[in-house]
């Protein structure tokens, strides 16, 4: 994603964590955790990127504490206030999921409501089919557990900005002049479209973007969000999601471009699984609805805690 150039003209005051904490991974880094609310249940939050600090969740997702639920994020190894070494061996979804569970047991949370968005769904789909019994319910927010299927997705979309643009975005891929000034105005389009449909976006959204660490991301995924070369590329789970026993929720922007088809593939694979596709969002349900969202969130949880 690409922060578009406005800011919000105004803001909604943020909610300061109550506790901030420092945990030491056995790779000897540091990553920071912030907690909200003293629920027994636990929202235990992964982010969106790789590589993006979890302003964006964190900060929307903190209204659950007045709603009776813990949350909890934290910014993973490489990006915000955790340590950022450059040793590109690290960026991996599997040792991503043991730095969750790292978290998990450093903080005490005991079994908690997983919740990932976007690239966390990945997160979470793998912590799953790792630590099922560290679950009470597991949330994939605008995600797609089959990478192969998604680019099929993202090119559907593409096209739909007309084959003269799409020919010319795909002439800078091939060049690598990805930094092209029309290339750049075709992925803000698309962004505006299936990323985030607000006119101004979030001060979270914009302050998360601003400090991407894109070494994770270039390494997992690729140059944007609508190009995968990453070491992600082939990833696919759906064959393997009937294991995820749990009740999982799945939830959708009908303009996402992480689109509802894929969400339907996850649906369909799961055993124990129930679907919401808001009809005004696309990336970012907890921003362009968020009454929506949160009374959806709060009815799922309460039903499986």
């Amino acid at each position: 994603m690409n922060a578009p150039s406005a800011n919000p003209k105004t803001s909604v005051p943020e909610r300061k964590p109550d506790d901030i904490i420092r945990v030491r991974l056995v790779e000897g880094y540091d990553v920071v955790a912030y907690s909200f609310g003293a629920g027994d249940d636990v929202l235990f939050c992964a982010n969106g990127g790789p590589g993006l600090p979890c302003d964006y969740v964190r900060d929307s997702h903190s209204v659950m504490a007045d709603r009776g639920f813990r949350v909890v994020a934290w910014d993973q190894l490489g990006c915000g206030q955790s340590d950022r070494p450059e040793d590109a061996s690290l960026w991996t979804l599997e040792r991503y999921v043991a730095e969750a569970e790292q978290v998990r047991k450093v903080l005490e949370l005991g079994k908690v409501h997983f919740l990932g968005q976007s690239w966390g769904t990945w997160m979470g789909t793998e912590y799953a089919l790792t630590h099922q019994e560290k679950l009470k319910s597991l949330i994939l927010a605008n995600g797609n557990c089959n990478i192969p299927h998604l680019v099929r997705e993202l090119n559907r979309l593409r096209e739909a900005l007309g084959p003269e643009t799409v020919a010319m975005m795909q002439r800078h891929e091939a060049e690598g002049t990805l930094d092209h000034p029309e290339y750049q105005a075709a992925i803000t389009i698309l962004n505006y479209r299936h990323v985030c449909r607000l006119d101004e976006w979030p001060a979270a959204v914009n302050r998360s973007l601003e400090d991407w660490n894109m070494g994770p991301y270039m390494t997992m995924q690729g140059p944007n969000e609508f190009t995968y070369t990453g070491n992600m590329k082939d990833w696919n789970r759906i064959p393997d999601m009937h294991r995820i026993t749990v009740p999982v929720l799945l939830l959708s922007g009908l303009y996402d471009e992480l689109t509802p088809a894929g969400t339907a593939e996850m649906h369909h694979a799961l055993p124990n699984s129930e679907v919401r596709i808001f009809k005004n969002s696309s990336h970012m349900p907890f921003f362009e609805e968020p009454e929506a969202y949160f009374d959806c969130l709060e009815t799922f949880l309460r039903k499986v805690s």
